[in-house]
Order: C-alpha cells, then sequence, then structure tokens
C-alpha cells in the first residue's frame, strides 16, 4: 500500500443556500483523490449540519475558534499550513469582503488568511449583492493578489431572481481546483513580456486623450505566466490594481514611453504579449497652460499619429520569439483582427468584441478568440484568469 501524502484541500463553506453543494463537491474532489477538510462558519451551518460533512470527510469540522482541539495545536493554523489549496464554496458577499479587507474575525476568515496555499473562491449570491460595486471591486482586490475566482453562472437564484450569481457546477468548480494543483511549471526558463494597461496622452497639464482599459487582462497574463514558471516583465501604463509579486515592472504614461520601454527590453525575451490599448493620436502640441473655454467658441484640437507599437516591434521580431497582439474592436471584429495578425507580424492575436456583455473593458471575464495563421479558438465567457492560460497555452502549442 502506498504511503504518499495526499494532496489536501481545505474547503470553506459559507452560508448560503448552495451550502448543500459542497458535500457534492467534496465528494467529486476525493474521487479525485484529494484529501478533504472542512471549515464552516457558523451561519452554514444553518443550511448543513457539520455532522454531514465529518462524515464525507472522515475529519472534524471547524467552526469555532475558540473550541478546544482534538488535538494539542492551534487548530486555524493547523489547516492553513495543511492546504495544498483552500477553497470556498460557496463564497458569500459576507466572506469576500472580509478577505478583501483583511478582517479574520471567525474560524473561516482566519484560517485563509493564515494560508500560504493558493486560494480558490465560487462565489454564490443575489444577483442585486453580486453586481453591487462593493462586491465587485471586492472581488477585484482579491483577483489582483492572486486569489483564483470562479465566476457565478446565470440562471435562476433560489430567491426567485434570474441573473448572475448562481454557484458555477460543481464539477467545474472541482476541475478548476484539480487545475490548480497539477499546474506544471511549463513556462520555466522563459523570459515573458506583457503589456498592459492604456496610455495618456497629455492636451494640456491638466487634461489628457485615454481610453477605457483597466490593465486587468494584461495582468493576469502576467501574474499566470508567473505561476507557470515564466520570468515577467510587465509594462504597465496607469492602471488602478496591484501588479502581481515577483514580476518586474516597468510602468509607461504615453504611447512614445511605451515604445521605448518595449523597444529596450524586447530583444532579451522569448514571448511578447502586447494586451496593452496605445493611443493611436496624440496632441501635435500640448498647451503649456491648461486650455479655457473661448466664450461659447468652438475648439479645435490637431492631433498627430503616433507610431503602431506592435508593428514596429514586428519588424525586428527573431525567428526564436513568439509574438502576440489584441484586437478590441467594435465591429468585424474577425475582419480586424486578421488583417493586423498580418500587418504587425504576430503569430497569434486575441480578437474580442468590447460590446459584448462580460467581455471588454472594466470587468473581470471576458470572451475571446485566438487567431493564428493555420487556427481559430473561440473561448466562451471566462474569467480573465482563465483566459489567461488559454493564452499561454495556445504560445507554447505554438513553440513546440
Amino acid at each position: 500500500m502506498s504511503s504518499k501524502k495526499k494532496t489536501c484541500i481545505v474547503l470553506g463553506v459559507t452560508g448560503g443556500i448552495a451550502a448543500y453543494k459542497a458535500c457534492e463537491l467534496l465528494r467529486l474532489l476525493q474521487k479525485r483523490g484529494m484529501d478533504v477538510y472542512v471549515v464552516m462558519t457558523k451561519h452554514a451551518c444553518q443550511f448543513v449540519a457539520p455532522l454531514t460533512f465529518e462524515t464525507l470527510s472522515g475529519h472534524p469540522v471547524a467552526v469555532d475558534t475558540f473550541e478546544r482541539p482534538a488535538t494539542w495545536e492551534v487548530e486555524h493554523i493547523a489547516l492553513a499550513k495543511r492546504a495544498d489549496l483552500f477553497l470556498i464554496a460557496p463564497a458569500t458577499a459576507n466572506i469576500i469582503g472580509k478577505m478583501a479587507c483583511g478582517i479574520a474575525d471567525d474560524m473561516l476568515s482566519t484560517t485563509v488568511m493564515a494560508t500560504k496555499a493558493p486560494v480558490m473562491i465560487a462565489p454564490a449570491m443575489n444577483t442585486g449583492m453580486w453586481e453591487n460595486p462593493a462586491t465587485q471591486q471586492n472581488i477585484a482586490t482579491l483577483v489582483s493578489r492572486g486569489v483564483h475566482v470562479v465566476t457565478p453562472a446565470t440562471g435562476h437564484l433560489a430567491c426567485g431572481d434570474s441573473g448572475a450569481g448562481k454557484l458555477e457546477d460543481v464539477s467545474v468548480i472541482a476541475e478548476r481546483a484539480i487545475a490548480i494543483l497539477e499546474k506544471k511549471k511549463d513556462m520555466l526558463g522563459l523570459r515573458v513580456m506583457v503589456t498592459a494597461g492604456p496610455t495618456r496622452e497629455a492636451l494640456d497639464p491638466v487634461r489628457y486623450i485615454s481610453n477605457r482599459s483597466s490593465g486587468k487582462m494584461g495582468y493576469a497574463i502576467a501574474r499566470a505566466a508567473m505561476e507557470r514558471g515564466a520570468e515577467v516583465t510587465l509594462l504597465t501604463g496607469p492602471v488602478a490594481i496591484q501588479p502581481p509579486q515577483g514580476v518586474r515592472v516597468i510602468p509607461f504614461m504615453t504611447t512614445q514611453d511605451l515604445l521605448e520601454r518595449a523597444l529596450e527590453n524586447v530583444s532579451g525575451q522569448d514571448i511578447i504579449i502586447q494586451s496593452a490599448a496605445p493611443a493611436d493620436y496624440r496632441a501635435k502640441e500640448i498647451a503649456p497652460q491648461k486650455i479655457k473655454k473661448q466664450g461659447g467658441t468652438d475648439m479645435i484640437i490637431e492631433l498627430a499619429e503616433n507610431p503602431d507599437v506592435a508593428a514596429t516591434l514586428g519588424k525586428n521580431k527573431r525567428a526564436d520569439q513568439t509574438f502576440v497582439g489584441f484586437a478590441a474592436e467594435t465591429n468585424d471584429v474577425l475582419a480586424h483582427a486578421k488583417g493586423k495578425l498580418e500587418k504587425k507580424n504576430l503569430d497569434m492575436i486575441v480578437a474580442n468584441d468590447v460590446t459584448a456583455p462580460g467581455a471588454g473593458f472594466d470587468v473581470n471575464t471576458n470572451i475571446v478568440t485566438l487567431i493564428t495563421k493555420e487556427d481559430m479558438l473561440s473561448l466562451p465567457l471566462m474569467s480573465k484568469d482563465d483566459v489567461a492560460d488559454q493564452i499561454l497555452s495556445g504560445v507554447l502549442k505554438l513553440r513546440k
């Protein structure tokens, strides 16, 4: 009989109607060879008794921080150290808010704060709660810290509403958990440069031309590449999210800045993924003082075309380098993307319709099509973290 230690998942269960689905999730994880320990909030115990999880898991269920443990150990620290993955499903708006703000006031929030294992959450709540700006900001904060989020499904909810907020199918959650645990360091030894975020082109000392790029997609790619073992350089425009730890960060402001920083670093890279959104035009002349109204007279600003960053880099691409571009379009998406693939000497282009719900700017999900010279793969709505992994897997396939 093998004495090999089983991979341990600590499963956090919070107080939502979907708590009963965590029982099936636990069973699916066990079938994949996982050893599952359960931590419940007191509210979760109102939906499913701890005895149910104890029977299924074969381990005591942790609920009360101050309950005397069966063995002499600080239980929340012991569980935090034991975890190879910390999974919270369902994750209510309450636990998401606690995690984002660093609040540790019960067994679950204390344990997840203490763990150094990867953390994954599967939110489930009312549509209004999910779409609330506070929840979305908390999700964005957790994503920026490297927490994996299984975006809730859309459907009929227990409260009678229909919309986003339904716990994703437990088989999907289980597969995501296994994928995180089995993620290979398949990018070890590769150097990856990622560009992300918008540019700002000054009109005067106060105003500028910019766009709606949040940088979330580029940051997700940088984080995914780092997790897969790559040495990552992130060229970032002005964004409101924290860069992943362990990534070399180089800021830029204008399109010209981006081009210069990219040219300085491109020769040392194996893979270049350009998800930044540089402005096509800049003011031909920047006013030295704040521009004032002209008493009802229209003002005309003359614009000059900016250099094409991707095309400029593509002119000097080496045979051993792989270049990926993005085409954020509003019409004729695939046609425009295919044109850019050829014009900019790219190996792959990621095309998306930024007008589609759940895609584009300021959201944590995306709907994209990966286009190469030989193939095209359309992906369904998924988190930007999942899109990032799909892009990187596609790149590695190209490099074989």
